[in-house]
Parts: C-alpha cells; sequence; structure tokens
C-alpha cells in the first residue's frame, strides 16, 4: 500500500520522516516531566498521544504535572485520572472524575486565573516545560504551527517548551489557516503595550513560530472535538437574559452607552449562551465580542446581523452547530479572531477595551462577594477560570445565577460566601430571574438591600431580612452575624435545605 501524502498538512519536506506512532511519542514523557497540552474548553485538545500515556501507564507507571489551557474534550482528564497518570493539574478542569479526585487530595489542582499560567512560566516561578503536545492543522516550512480550534496557552507551550510533539488533525480544515493572531508580550520589567486597539485588532502572526528542529514527533490523528453540552434555554435563564438586556437597554437611556453597547464577554454554560441569544431580541446592533469562547450563541447573533465581529481563544460548539459553521466556515472567518489566552483574558486590553464582561457564579451574599469555584466552601467544582481576569478589569462586571438549586433546597444568594473568588470591590451587576441589583456606587448596606429585594428567591427572602435586620441592629460598617454567617451552609449540611 503506497504511503500516505501529507505534504498538504506538513510543509518541511524532512518533518515527514518525524511522523510516528502515538504509543512511540507517549513513550518520551517520563515520570515526574512537566507537560504543557493544547485544549481550552473542549476545544483543540491534543486527542490521540494522552490516551497513549494512559495506556501505557497501566504497566508502566509514571506521573506528571498536566498543564492546559482551560478544559479538555474527548474524555481526557478523566482517562488520565483513572490511570493515575495526573500529580498536578493546571490551571482549570472540569471533569467529574478529576474533580473527584482532586477533593479526596490524590491530584493537587492549582486554580490559577487563566492569563496568569504562561507569565509564571516566561518569569520561571513555573516549569520549564518538558513537552508540549499541541494539536495543528498544519505545521509550515519554516517550523510553525498553524493551531486549530483554539490556542489557549498552545503558543506559549510550544515556544517555551523543550520539545514539542505536534498532533496533525486531518479533521480540522485547512481553512482554519489565517485564523489565528499570535502575539506573545515582551519581557519584563520593560514590556512594551500589547498593540490590541480593537476587537478586530491583528497585531502577531498567523501561526506560532517554533524552528522545526524543536518538533520531536507528528502524530496523525482524524477525529473532531467533543461536542459542547448545551442545556437548552428554561424560564429561568430567559428571566435573566431579560433582566440584563432591560438593564443595557436603560445604561443606553441614561447616555452611558449607545446600542452597539462595548465589547461583550460571556462565560460558558446554558446561561451566559441564553443571555447572549437574547441580545438578537432588543434593539442593539453591530455588537463586538471579545471573549475567551464563542459558543453556540456567537453564531446565532452573527446570523441574526446583530454581532459583526468576535476576537476569542476557542471556539466551543454543540455538534449541530460545529456542523453549520465548520460546514461553511468561509461565511464567519473575516468576522473572528482566536488569540493566546493570556492576550484574550489580559487585564490591560480588557480595561482599554471597556468590556462588559458576564460571568456566571455559584454562589454570592448580600454585600456581593461571589463563590465561582467551590461547594460548601470546601469541594471544587471547576475553578476560577478566565471570570477574574474580566470581573477585575471590565467596564461593567456582571455575575449571573439561578436564585435556587437543588430545587430549592439551596439558596444561591447567602449571608456569606463560602468560599471568595471574586470579592464585592470587582462585581458591579448581579442578576438571577428574580431581578437585578446594581451595585455601583452603593455602600454595604445598600449594597444588601438591593440584593435582598432583587435577588433573593421569595421562598428565602423573609429569612435573609431576618438576618440582616439583627446583623444592622448589631452594627457595622458591613453588618454581619458571625455566628450565624454560614449557618445556612451548616444548615444545608445537617438537614438537606438551606430553609430555616
Amino acid at each position: 500500500m503506497p504511503p500516505i501524502d501529507y505534504s498538504a498538512r506538513i510543509h518541511n519536506p524532512d518533518l515527514l520522516a518525524r511522523i510516528t506512532t502515538p504509543e512511540a511519542a507517549a513513550a518520551l514523557i517520563k515520570d515526574g516531566m512537566i507537560v504543557g497540552m493544547s485544549g481550552f474548553t473542549k476545544a483543540g485538545d491534543a486527542k490521540a498521544v494522552p490516551l497513549a500515556m494512559a495506556e501505557r501507564a497501566k504497566v508502566d507507571p509514571f506521573q506528571i504535572t498536566l498543564i492546559t489551557g482551560a478544559s479538555l474534550g474527548h474524555d481526557i482528564d478523566r482517562i488520565l485520572t483513572e490511570a493515575h497518570v495526573l500529580a498536578r493539574r493546571m490551571p482549570f478542569q472540569a471533569d467529574p472524575t478529576l474533580r473527584q479526585a482532586i477533593n479526596r487530595g490524590e491530584v493537587m489542582f492549582i486554580d490559577q486565573h487563566l492569563s496568569e499560567t504562561v507569565e509564571h512560566l516566561r518569569s520561571n516561578q513555573l516549569g520549564p516545560i518538558d513537552y508540549a503536545i499541541v494539536e495543528a492543522a498544519a505545521i509550515r516550512a519554516d517550523g510553525g504551527i498553524v493551531p486549530t480550534t483554539s490556542i489557549g496557552n498552545s503558543a506559549s507551550f510550544a515556544i517555551l517548551a523543550k520539545q514539542v510533539i505536534v498532533e496533525i488533525n486531518l479533521s480540522q480544515p485547512l481553512g482554519l489557516d489565517g485564523l489565528h493572531d499570535v502575539y506573545i508580550p515582551t519581557k519584563r520589567p520593560a514590556r512594551e503595550p500589547i498593540p490590541v486597539m480593537a476587537c478586530n485588532s491583528r497585531v502577531g502572526t498567523s501561526y506560532v513560530p517554533i524552528p522545526p528542529e524543536k518538533i520531536a514527533a507528528i502524530v496523525i490523528t482524524d477525529e473532531v472535538d467533543s461536542a459542547a453540552s448545551v442545556s437548552p434555554a428554561d424560564a429561568d435563564t430567559d428571566a435573566i437574559g431579560s433582566h440584563l438586556i432591560d438593564f443595557l437597554q436603560s445604561e443606553v437611556d441614561k447616555g452611558r452607552l449607545d446600542l452597539t453597547l462595548q465589547p461583550l464577554q460571556a462565560g460558558i454554560g446554558s446561561i451566559a449562551n441564553s443571555v447572549l441569544r437574547g441580545l438578537a431580541k432588543g434593539p442593539f446592533h453591530h455588537l463586538q465580542m471579545y471573549s475567551e469562547v464563542l459558543q453556540d450563541s456567537t453564531f446565532d447573533l452573527f446570523d441574526a446581523g446583530k454581532l459583526s465581529f468576535a476576537s476569542a481563544s476557542s471556539i466551543t460548539l454543540s455538534a449541530p452547530y460545529a456542523a453549520r459553521v465548520f460546514g461553511d466556515f468561509a461565511r464567519y472567518k473575516d468576522k473572528l479572531i482566536l488569540r493566546p489566552q493570556e492576550i484574550s483574558n489580559h487585564p490591560e486590553v480588557i480595561r482599554r477595551l471597556g468590556v462588559i464582561g458576564i460571568n456566571t457564579a455559584l454562589e454570592f451574599d448580600i454585600y456581593g462577594n461571589v463563590n465561582s469555584t467551590h461547594v460548601g466552601g470546601t469541594m471544587m467544582m471547576n475553578g476560577i477560570g478566565g471570570s477574574g481576569d474580566f470581573a477585575r478589569n471590565a467596564y461593567i462586571s456582571i455575575f449571573v445565577t439561578k436564585s435556587l438549586a437543588k430545587d430549592g433546597a439551596i439558596s444561591s444568594v447567602v449571608p456569606m460566601v463560602s468560599h471568595v473568588d471574586h470579592s464585592e470591590h470587582d462585581v458591579d451587576i448581579l442578576v438571577t430571574e428574580v431581578g437585578l441589583a446594581d451595585l455601583r456606587e452603593l455602600a454595604p448596606r445598600e449594597r444588601a438591600r438591593a440584593i435582598i429585594d432583587n435577588c433573593v428567591h421569595p421562598s428565602y427572602r423573609d429569612q435573609m431580612n431576618d438576618y440582616f435586620d439583627r446583623a444592622v441592629a448589631r452594627g457595622g460598617h458591613t453588618p454581619h452575624l458571625l455566628e450565624e454567617a454560614f449557618s445556612w451552609h451548616l444548615r444545608r449540611q445537617q438537614t438537606g435545605s438551606m430553609h430555616a
């Protein structure tokens, strides 16, 4: 059988000799190594070598520190966890099996702002990376890597690693070439300003620049990204979206915004998708996005004629949307840029552009502190992701959540959050299906009143008012009853419900 011609994907003839099996590439990874792996919210993840690593570990046990952009697809985190490959994991994950291992203390998880990880690598606070394993659509003649559906941290992993393993994914269209804008910040302390002046600024290269001699192995794959799981909108998410649209319209009416708003960022998930879809029903037009992830709702806004440009670090779609978007990618390509996550999430750029940030909370308290990561204050869910990058630096920082969880046994608004990811100083707007609380320029007692009146579910409002009134009677700039501040969480542990 004649050899397969990969020259359309690998433009350097000398590199064709480095094509090997996933098993041979996985054998390069040794115990104790630090590995950087492509993948950001299931998009552009390495798909073959990690599985081969897990199989090898069954007969040749070894452990690594694994660094990614964000969450991986194809159950990679689960498979590596079950094979006991992971000693340390950072900066984000979203896998139930890995989550359980983290909470048992079996895997050391470092939860980081997504803009920070490569800064730690670049300054030698972390690393060095032994191998980068990155997915590519193609390799240029000069060794440059053309990424696929995400960049995440892949560019810096490849640049900073001692050696690189490239997975050429034949299922990823060559039309992705030219989508990316790879810009790497210069060194401190004389770092130049990042020259992104608008969502559509192109300031870098369309590929990851590395010399061909760094490429230790090339593996050929042919598997699509894992599909995003998008829950359908419901009455609560529709209500959250409606409250937010009314708020944005009121900002326009007050002259603070116009109908083009300002660049939008939205976290992943069904609530964020519903909120963005709701914008298609409003009067807004010529919208732009400067975000981390482009989801189904992004392309709904494009198709509705509401969105003119979107910049992010990955494209993560459900199966029907992936077929539609990548089946006619030329329709969207000139309206899109994918950047390294340290640029998509960089505080300097977020603040310069005046981004409106919309992220999801697990819970928030009556003064506006937000918990995004820990159930009951101790059990890790996924990680802070990029929400902190945007919350601290956004023009308007918005957090959304349903007011109830577990069929009403849990109130998402509590007297004091059990873990703080975003302090009250970084939070401007809170929204539940009940209503919206605008916390800007309010003192703590005023913030509490706005949150209780507008965001707490009616079934918990009397209980919350009782707590707040008694706390105010005791006094303080931020009134609390310390002996009761976590009583709702304790009651949930003891009785199954936060209801008194």
